[in-house]
């Protein structure tokens, strides 16, 4: 093999190693806070969660699921007992917002969350 064609293979396999490796710029633990604007949901609900190569999880609440994308983006969703929600917004440098809906039993609820990273 000729040391040009090695050396492009090399360069190759380094960016491959560094993508399986990547991390999201929002990797760490972060703190969010939900207020219920409308609806007969709890006032506020306080979460720990984890991000991790994008995805979002909750140590406290196993059905916590959603993601970040490295724009930013959030997109998750919980359920625990009666109460289910969705929410979207986004995360820029160490803080983020967003609005969520959901229910508590058969009432409807909406909110604002907003997020701050926790060091």
């Amino acid at each position: 093999m000729n040391k040009r064609f090695l050396a492009v293979l090399g360069a190759c396999a380094c960016l491959l190693a560094s993508a399986a490796e990547a991390r999201s710029p929002y990797d760490g633990q972060w703190d969010i806070t939900f207020v219920t604007q409308s609806g007969d949901c709890g006032a506020v609900y306080n979460y720990s969660v984890m991000i991790e190569n994008g995805v979002i999880t909750s140590p406290a609440v196993q059905s916590f699921r959603g993601s970040v994308t490295n724009a930013g983006v959030v997109r998750a969703t919980v359920n625990l007992q009666e109460k289910r929600a969705t929410g979207a917004g986004r995360l820029t440098g160490v803080v983020g917002r967003g609005t969520w809906t959901g229910y508590s039993g058969d009432q409807r609820c909406a909110g604002a969350w907003t997020a701050k990273r926790a060091w």
